[in-house]
Order: structure tokens, then C-alpha cells, then sequence
């Protein structure tokens, strides 16, 4: 919401009417998000200023924009004017000789022309062995939904300004949704920018092995050399520090030293903060000092563009209602996506045969078996159940108190999540509700999930255990 009264802006028109908008959505968004999506746009503005056209380099962009600022932009219009203005999204012609039919693209082409354009410097990073950083791993090769972008947004935060604000950042989430993936980016990112930085990309375990080295060789004035010294550190899976003593001992040592010379901490783990288990509280409230932000397992949309990125990558073609086959009976995280793409991919080939519905339904045959077998609605019902210590009948019952609507409501959002059952089918096994209260349901324990640690970590559990 604009700051102030419609009545505290004069009135602007013409061009003078976009740069006034651009002034204000600086003024916003972050910095990084502004130097991405907004600064890069042009804008034709009507001779009443009736009409704003912006010109949007490619669909995946136009999407992003009309998605998540349009409605922004469109209110911040008609403030600065006074009066009604239309925004349109267009994408912008491509520089380059006119031909009066243009070549058709590869689909591998046509996934780059709709990807957001690569900077030069991140694109060229090359990092050596000591970073122990993934080049290909970036920003630019992450795909983007509602699941990682608060996560998203932060890191390149921190990759844009180091030892400012969110130090440490804490990103958690289950286990192959991207939070590797955000890590290196930061790293990549940074000595894209700054080629002198040491950065040191570990998992924990390497660390607890690192501190046992160091006592049994006595080598610590190296073990400390290497980890108070450093710009960034990375670390994944802090909650394997659980019960190890000397390392957390060691650890927060170095946290302590690094965030002395206002270097960054970046840390992973399967839960949030509060949530590890036999770790120092100490060390707990150091993690919990920062920014905590959560990875959810990726919404359809999002599952989708995986996939069909990733088989681009592999040069072969996945049809978008193949994807969305496969989109739809792999939920849990990319890392099973991953795994199911490469078992089509390799079907295809072996058998000789174009990726279609059946084929992926042939190469996926023993696990939409299993899944068919292990998650039905009935089955949540049972698991949410027991984990909230009621009966299953009041799943389907009439009662409404809060101890059992609620998780009524948490086992229709599970089922809507991991079966592919229509929502008035839901509301039929839920005792004949109707499809509204299961869509009602749906939608609050959603909503809430983004906001209630606690509800999340509950979720992720019911949700493991119902994958097994």
C-alpha cells in the first residue's frame, strides 16, 4: 500500500508518469529484486496516460511480472495520475535481422529464450577445488515458485551484501528441495562479483571430520587458519553437529570469529532452529539470530517447469502434458523428480520410443505402484489420527470442537496435497462434507503453513511418514 494519501502525489503524465512509478518501486523493493525484474523495463506511455505498455524481454518474465507486480504497478499508476490507467504486458522485439519467417526453434531453445537472462559475470564464474563449490549450480539455473522464494530472495540478498543483514541465514526444508542448490548459488554469486573471496562450501559431516583431525594431529592453529578466516562459509546439515560435543564446541568458535571480521554464515538443515535436536542452546539461539526462511516441496507449476528444464538440459524433448503427468505423482522434492526423469529419459532411449504418457506411466510403473499403495485417504486419516491423539471416526464425524477441526482440516489439506482425489471426492470420505469445506481447509492450512513454523514442521512429519 502507498505510503500517504492519493492527495500528498501530484498528479504525473507522460513519461514523467513511468519514471515516477520506477522512483517508487525502488523505494519498495529490495534492491537485488528491483535490479532484476523492474530496472531492466522500458515503458510506452498513451498520450492521455490512459495506457502504460511495458515491454518484457521474454514469457517467462512477462509471467514473473504480471504474477507478482502488476497489480502493484497498476495501483502505484493511478495514484501518481489521479485517474484509471490500463497496464499492458508485451513482449519486446528481438533485435536482430528481419526475416519474414522466422526458423523454428529447438524446444531446447525455446526453454533458454524463457529462462531470465544469465549475467555475464555469474555465467562465467569458474571456482577451484577449495571452494568445494558447484559452477553450475546458480541462481540462474534454479527454477522459481511460491516453495523457494522467500528462501530465493534472501540468498541473493546475501550474495549481493555480505555480512550486512541476514548473517546467519538459516534455510531448512526436507530432505532434495533445493537447499544445496540456494547455497552454492550464494557462493557462485559472490565470486562471480568478488574473485578474491575465500569461500569455503562444507557439508557438516566434513566438519566434525575436520575437528577430529585437527585433535588427533594437533593441528588446530590450520583448523583455525582456514575457518576464521574465511568471507562466506557455507554449510549444510547442521543437524548432523547433534550429540558431537568438541565439534559444537569448534563450531561456535568459529561463528563467533567470522561474524568478529562481519563475514557471512550460510546454514542448512531438515528443521528449523528450535527444532534440532542435542544441539548446545547457545548454538541454537546463534542460528536463530539471523533470518530463518523454509523451502517447501515445489507446487505443480513449479514441478513442472523442473522437469521440463532438466530434460532440455539433457537434450530431449518432454511434452508439457507428459510433465504434468509426472508433476502430479511425484510431489515430495526435486531430487525424485530428478530420479523419475532419468528413468523416462532412459525408457525412451533404450526402447527406442518418444516420451509420452504411457511411457512415462511403463518407466514409472513400480513407483506409482508403491505410491498407489501407500498413500490413500484413509491411510492419512489413520496416520493424522494418531498423531493428534484422536479417534479416526471423528475424521468423518459431525463434532466440531478445535481439537478435532483442526486436524480434520490439516488431514483434507494432506489429502488434497498427496492423492490425486477431486476435492468433493475428499469431502465424501470426510464424512459427505461438502467440496467448499474441503477447499476451505485446503486453503487455510496453506496459508498458514507459510506463516506457523510449528504447523509446518508438523506437516513435513505427517508427510514423511505418510511416504514412508
Amino acid at each position: 500500500m502507498i505510503e500517504g494519501s492519493p492527495e500528498d502525489i501530484s498528479p504525473a503524465s507522460g513519461p514523467a508518469l513511468w519514471l515516477a512509478c520506477v522512483d517508487r518501486l525502488a523505494q519498495e523493493i529490495p534492491e537485488q529484486q528491483f535490479n532484476t525484474w523492474i530496472r531492466p523495463l522500458a515503458a510506452t506511455v498513451a498520450s492521455d496516460s490512459a495506457k502504460v505498455t511495458v515491454q518484457v524481454g521474454n514469457r517467462f518474465k512477462m509471467d514473473w511480472l504480471r504474477a507478482q507486480y502488476a497489480a502493484r504497478i497498476t495501483a502505484l499508476l493511478e495514484s501518481l495520475h489521479g485517474a484509471p490507467v490500463l497496464l499492458e504486458l508485451a513482449l519486446a522485439a528481438r533485435e536482430g535481422p528481419s526475416r519474414t519467417s522466422p526458423a523454428p526453434r529447438t524446444v531446447q531453445e525455446q526453454v533458454a529464450a524463457e529462462l531470465p537472462d544469465i549475467a555475464p559475470a555469474e555465467a562465467a564464474v569458474s571456482t577451484g577445488p577449495k571452494t568445494r563449490l558447484n559452477p553450475a549450480l546458480t541462481f540462474s539455473t534454479l527454477v522459481e515458485g511460491s516453495a523457494n522464494r522467500m528462501a530465493r530472495a534472501a540468498a541473493m540478498h546475501v550474495a549481493g551484501s555480505l555480512g550486512q543483514l541476514y548473517n546467519p541465514l538459516f534455510i531448512y526444508g526436507g530432505v532434495g528441495l533445493g537447499k544445496t542448490h540456494l547455497v552454492h548459488a550464494i557462493g557462485n554469486h559472490l565470486l562471480a562479483d568478488r574473485p578474491q573471496a575465500k569461500v569455503l562450501y562444507i557439508h557438516a559431516e566434513q566438519f566434525v571430520s575436520d575437528v577430529v583431525k585437527a585433535y588427533q594431529r594437533k593441528t588446530f592453529d590450520e583448523f583455525k587458519e582456514r575457518y576464521h578466516s574465511l568471507d562466506l562459509l557455507l554449510i549444510d546439515d547442521v543437524q548432523f553437529f547433534a550429540n558431537k560435543e568438541r565439534t559444537q564446541e569448534e563450531f561456535f568458535n568459529a561463528f563467533e570469529a567470522l561474524l568478529a571480521r562481519k563475514s557471512h554464515i550460510v546454514l542448512t538443515s531438515d528443521t528449523y532452529p528450535k527444532g534440532l535436536a542435542d544441539i548446545h542452546e547457545r548454538l541454537v539461539s546463534r542460528f536463530d539470530s539471523g533470518l530463518t526462511v523454509a523451502i517447501e516441496p515445489p507446487e505443480l507449476e513449479m514441478r513442472v517447469a523442473i522437469l521440463i528444464n532438466k530434460a532440455a538440459v539433457e537434450n530431449a524433448v518432454m511434452p508439457e502434458e507428459v510433465a504434468f503427468f509426472v508433476a502430479k505423482n511425484v510431489r515430495s522434492n526435486v531430487r525424485e523428480l530428478e530420479g523419475a526423469l532419468r528413468k523416462i529419459l532412459a525408457y525412451s532411449r533404450f526402447n527406442q520410443r518418444d516420451i509420452s504418457i504411457q511411457l512415462a506411466r511403463d518407466a514409472l510403473r513400480d513407483l506409482l505402484s508403491i505410491q498407489n499403495r501407500q498413500i490413500s485417504v484413509e491411510n492419512i486419516q489413520k496416520t493424522v489420527a494418531d498423531y493428534y491423539k484422536i479417534k479416526v471416526a471423528d475424521m468423518y464425524s459431525k463434532k466440531r470442537p478445535a481439537s478435532i477441526a483442526r486436524p480434520r482440516q490439516i488431514a483434507m489439506f494432506i489429502a488434497k496435497e498427496l492423492t490425486q482425489k477431486s476435492l468433493p471426492e475428499i469431502g465424501e470420505l470426510f464424512g459427505g462434507r461438502d467440496h467448499t469445506t474441503v477447499l476451505h481447509a485446503v486453503r487455510k492450512i496453506g496459508a498458514e503453513r507459510q506463516q506457523n513454523t510449528e504447523l509446518n514442521q508438523q506437516l513435513h512429519v505427517l508427510e514423511q511418514t505418510l511416504k514412508g
